[in-house]
C-alpha cells in the first residue's frame, strides 16, 4: 500500500486526489489548517483521510504533492524535509515555474528523499476543491522537471504514478521550462492584463470603450481577469525571465510602429501572413498551460422564444451549459449567441445537436 499526501487540496490537488483516490493499493491523505476544511474534504469524497497535521501527513506517505501558491513553495518544501520522511519519499508540486523550487531542493537535498518538480498544464476558471475534477489532467501535458542527480527510478516510479491522471508526461529542465512556460502564459497574461488597462484608461474620458469592447475583445483578453495575488507570485518568481521577454516584445511592437511609419503595407501583410502559418500549426484541440474555452457560435434569427428553444434543445439531450451570452456587438465573432460548455465533450455533443436541427454553429 503506498500512501499519498497532498498539501493544499484545491482545484489542482484535489483533481490530482481524485485521479489517485480509490486505485488499488493507494490511500490518499490530504492536508489543511483548518478543521472545516479537512471536513469538507472527507464529506466530498476526495481524500480517503483529512489532517490538520503537517508532520502526520507527511510522515506517512510514499508521495508528496506540494499543491501550494508559488510563492511559499519553498517554506513548505523546507518544512517537509525537517521531518522523519519515509526512505526514500518521492515530493513534487505543481507549481507554475520551476527553476526557484529546484534550486531550493538541490540546496536543502537529502539522500534519502527525492524532489522532482511538477507542472501539470491545466487548470479551470473555477477554483477550489468544489471545482475537483478526477478529469481535469487528461490528455494535458504533465511536465516533470527532474535534476541531474534524480534517480532514475525515482522519476519512474512518479511517472507511474502520475498516467493515474491520464496525462501526457513530459521530461523538461527546469530552466528551460520557465523560459517556455514565461513566454506560452507568464507574458500573454501581462499583456492582456496591459491591454484592458489602456482600453479602461481611454474609457474614463469615453464610456464608449466599455460598450463597443465585446466579443472578439472580451475573448482576447480573458486571462486578464487572473487572480491576482496569484500572478503577483507567478510573476515575481520568473521575473528575469520576463524581463528578457517583454524586451523582445518590445522589438516586435517597435517592428509594427516602423512598419507603420513607414506605411509598409507589403511588411504588415508578411506580418499577419507569418502569424497565420504558425498559428495554422498550434494542436486546435489539446489541453494547454493556458485554460482552454468550449464556446460556440451560434447564428440564431433575433426573434422572440428563440434562445429558450435553444436552452431546452440541450437541456433535453442532458448537455449542461455553463453560461449563455447574447452578444451585442458581432464584430470578429460568428455569430449572435455564445454557448460555453465546462469540457470538450458537452461542446462536441451540442455542436452535434444544434447542428442536426439546422442551425448554423461554428467554434
Amino acid at each position: 500500500m503506498k500512501t499519498i499526501a497532498i498539501f493544499g487540496v484545491g482545484l489542482m490537488g484535489g483533481s490530482l486526489a481524485l485521479c489517485f483516490k480509490g486505485k488499488p493499493g493507494l490511500t490518499v491523505i490530504g492536508h489543511t489548517n483548518d478543521p472545516a476544511e479537512a471536513d469538507k474534504f472527507l464529506k466530498r469524497g476526495v481524500v480517503d483521510y483529512a489532517t490538520t497535521s503537517m508532520e502526520e501527513a507527511a510522515e506517512q506517505a510514499d508521495f508528496i504533492f506540494l499543491c501550494v501558491p508559488v510563492d511559499v513553495l519553498e517554506t513548505y518544501l523546507q518544512r517537509m524535509l525537517e521531518f522523519r520522511l519515509k526512505p526514500g519519499c518521492i515530493i513534487s508540486d505543481v507549481g507554475s515555474t520551476k527553476a526557484s523550487i529546484a534550486a531550493c531542493a538541490d540546496k536543502l537535498a537529502r539522500a534519502d528523499v527525492h524532489f522532482i518538480g511538477g507542472h501539470p498544464m491545466a487548470g479551470s476558471e473555477r477554483s477550489g476543491v468544489e471545482a475537483a475534477s478526477s478529469h481535469l489532467y487528461e490528455n494535458a501535458f504533465y511536465v516533470l522537471t527532474p535534476s541531474e542527480v534524480t534517480p532514475e527510478s525515482a522519476y519512474e516510479e512518479l511517472a507511474s504514478l502520475l498516467r493515474h491522471t491520464k496525462a501526457q508526461i513530459v521530461r523538461v529542465d527546469a530552466v528551460q521550462h520557465d523560459r517556455i512556460a514565461g513566454a506560452v502564459s507568464h507574458l500573454p497574461h501581462i499583456i492582456a492584463v496591459a491591454l484592458v488597462n489602456q482600453i479602461a484608461t481611454y474609457n474614463e474620458s469615453n464610456p464608449l470603450y466599455e460598450s463597443l469592447a465585446a466579443g472578439g475583445f472580451r475573448d482576447l483578453t480573458r486571462i486578464a481577469s487572473g487572480n491576482p495575488d496569484m500572478w503577483r507570485a507567478i510573476l515575481m518568481n520568473n521575473r528575469e525571465v520576463l524581463l528578457d521577454l517583454l524586451k523582445d516584445w518590445n522589438a516586435g511592437i517597435r517592428r509594427f510602429q516602423a512598419l507603420l511609419m513607414e506605411e509598409d503595407g507589403t511588411g504588415i501583410e508578411e506580418q499577419f501572413r507569418r502569424a497565420a502559418q504558425f498559428r495554422s500549426q498550434l494542436p486546435e484541440r489539446r489541453k494547454g498551460i493556458l485554460t482552454s474555452i468550449y464556446d460556440v457560435y451560434v447564428d440564431v434569427p433575433d426573434h422572440p422564444g428563440i434562445i429558450g428553444q435553444i436552452a431546452s434543445l440541450l437541456g433535453n439531450h442532458r448537455i449542461n451549459l455553463s453560461n449563455m451570452h447574447i452578444i451585442e456587438s458581432r464584430a470578429d465573432v460568428p455569430g449572435v449567441l455564445r454557448l460555453s460548455f465546462r469540457n470538450e465533450t458537452e461542446m462536441d455533443a451540442a455542436l452535434a445537436v444544434l447542428k442536426s436541427h439546422g442551425y448554423e454553429v461554428r467554434l
